[in-house]
């Protein structure tokens, strides 16, 4: 990985430049999933404690440039999904050129808060799971509750659990005309189960997602998708794969 950097005269924190030098070798000497020397090889390259090392680590590991894999290391993170929020663009979940993945579909009574946006009260609505992958992993999971009344045909298929069964459920859901949508974004910490289903550790930063899909005049659909928050960014327009360079600051110098 070429000879030591030393960092004795730099004014700013060691750790902040030498996130920087690390962001910049990450750039130009590795590659998506590559796993990084071990702590000690890298602190004799920099010339740096490893503490100070460690710190550098956890920031670029904040910024979404670096994970931590149980069993496997430090490896370098793929580039970031877009979410995009705020598009001009309306379709129902799983309709045109849908990124997410089914996985199953269940009926069971959807959370309070679900069930008031749906006005379903206290009955089952049809609950669909899905994921979304990026460079191999999981990088966001979708909860799609759509009640009985908006699928009324759907008792009439034939389709067996797990994926099919999903995306009979979505296939039906788009027979109907959208007539528009709305989406809100907040900040939050993963509950046990998205932690599971994300790799991330319970109360790790997400990002949820909730859109409200509207038809015949109710809300025919509601989606709650979670994405890891390092490794997503927000988009606002309908091209969420616009380049985002790492150091906007240092390329504008």
């Amino acid at each position: 990985m070429g000879t030591t950097t030393q960092l004795e005269t730099v004014p700013e924190p060691k750790y902040w430049h030498l996130r920087t030098v690390l962001s910049e070798a990450l750039d130009s000497e590795f590659s998506v999933g590559e796993i990084l020397p071990n702590e000690r090889d890298l602190a004799a390259r920099f010339g740096v404690a490893r503490a100070t090392l460690r710190q550098a680590l956890e920031q670029l590991e904040l910024e979404g440039r670096l994970q931590r894999r149980r069993g496997v290391g430090t490896t370098v993170a793929p580039p970031r999904v877009g979410v995009a929020v705020g598009s001009e663009r309306h379709v129902w979940p799983g309709a045109g050129e849908d990124a997410w993945q089914p996985i199953d579909s269940e009926q069971a009574a959807p959370p309070a808060a679900v069930a008031a946006a749906l006005e379903t009260g206290t009955a089952e609505v049809h609950i669909v799971r899905r994921s979304r992958m990026s460079h191999g992993q999981r990088v966001a999971t979708e909860l799609v509750y759509i009640p009985a009344a908006a699928v009324p045909d759907l008792t009439s298929i034939d389709a067996p659990s797990g994926p099919a069964h999903a995306r009979a459920v979505l296939r039906e859901l788009q027979r109907l005309d959208l007539d528009g949508q709305d989406r809100a974004v907040e900040l939050g910490s993963a509950r046990a189960d998205d932690a599971r289903d994300l790799d991330r550790l319970p109360g790790s930063p997400v990002l949820v997602v909730t859109t409200r899909f509207f038809a015949e005049g109710r809300t025919a659909a509601l989606s709650v998708a979670t994405y890891r928050a390092d490794t997503c960014r927000l988009t606002f327009g309908d091209s969420p794969d616009v380049e985002i360079h790492h150091d906007p600051e240092r390329r504008a110098s």
